[in-house]
């Protein structure tokens, strides 16, 4: 099966005719070993040597990978400080600082970071910026997670700080006892116990 593109073939050493598209490195055209350059690119091979078989397709594997960590979660709102300052008193989480201007404030909740953005920095960082959440209708589609041995009383604690009520705490087969609230600034948060 062919989708276009650049092609090229080669004879190997065992008869078979090798039919490389673009994307497939030089070094591998030339019959180097595989940890030399091949990379994504779709390669067919067929025999001279014996019959006719139905055609392969096969993706190259690439050399190169990388891990990553999660950094931050940021979160965008009309107002970065008051968030911030909200989740500091509300939920006793920690601020590490509030950028100049007040477009962005994060909080030092460990490796990953909990941070909130202006709406307008969205713009700043890309064409159209990011759907704002709202207060009505289905939350966003990503979820902020706090994790507390008491659920209840967090959620208590979120409701009476201006947290809408999404789901009042629940034990989950798996063992864990949840709550779902959207807060004041249309995010959608889970309160949780530890798995």
């Amino acid at each position: 099966m062919y989708w276009g593109g650049d092609v090229r073939s080669k004879v190997s050493a065992s008869g078979c005719r090798h039919v490389l598209t673009a994307g497939v490195s030089a070094g591998a055209a030339r019959g180097s070993s595989a940890s030399a350059g091949w990379r994504a690119g779709v390669v067919v091979a067929v025999s001279y040597k014996t019959a006719r078989a139905p055609s392969a397709t096969i993706r190259a594997m690439t050399d190169q990978s990388i891990t990553m960590s999660l950094g931050w979660v940021i979160v965008y709102v009309d107002d970065p400080a008051a968030a911030a300052e909200f989740y500091v008193r509300t939920f006793g989480l920690t601020s590490e600082f509030v950028g100049p201007g007040g477009t962005y404030a994060q909080l030092d909740t460990g490796p990953t970071k909990l941070a909130f953005a202006a709406y307008t920095l969205g713009g700043d960082n890309f064409p159209g910026g990011v759907r704002r959440a709202g207060a009505d209708g289905p939350p966003p589609n990503v979820e902020v997670v706090l994790v507390h041995e008491d659920v209840d009383a967090a959620y208590g604690i979120a409701l009476d700080a201006g947290c809408a009520s999404l789901a009042a705490p629940d034990d989950k087969p798996h063992g864990q006892r949840v709550a779902f609230v959207r807060d004041p600034f249309g995010t959608l948060l889970e309160l949780a116990t530890p798995l």
